[in-house]
């Protein structure tokens, strides 16, 4: 019995009526400022990988057989002549590393003003 009562009372209810509301103020203003930090902090790591390379030049000079051999030797071709002679050689692997650490540092700012008034 109290559902039915209810029920008609929702369905059929008496008017409503609503305050009016008048605001106290005439004018005003807001505003903020609002400032975030994002801090990055990053390690690189890298290998540097070369294959086996055996190489020489030069001016004036002549080998006595393929460089590649340990017993290889180099003589000069014109004694009243200037020479100059550049051997490489390196086994394959590793050739160097390089570790790089770094921070970025970013800084945001964000002003917002709002003016009212009636």
């Amino acid at each position: 019995m109290k559902r039915l009562a209810f029920l008609v009372a929702v369905i059929f209810g008496g008017p409503v009526s609503a305050q009016t509301v008048t605001p106290q103020f005439t004018q005003g203003s807001y505003s903020s400022t609002t400032t975030s930090t994002q801090t990055i902090t990053e390690t690189i790591n890298q290998t540097v990988y070369g294959s086996n390379i055996s190489t020489w030049s030069g001016t004036n000079v002549t080998p006595s057989a393929d460089i590649s051999g340990s017993a290889t030797t180099f003589s000069i071709t014109d004694n009243t002549q200037p020479r100059q002679l550049e051997i490489t050689t390196r086994p394959a692997g590793v050739i160097e590393t390089i570790a790089t650490d770094r921070t970025i540092t970013t800084t945001a700012t964000t002003v917002g003003l709002s003016v009212f008034s009636q």
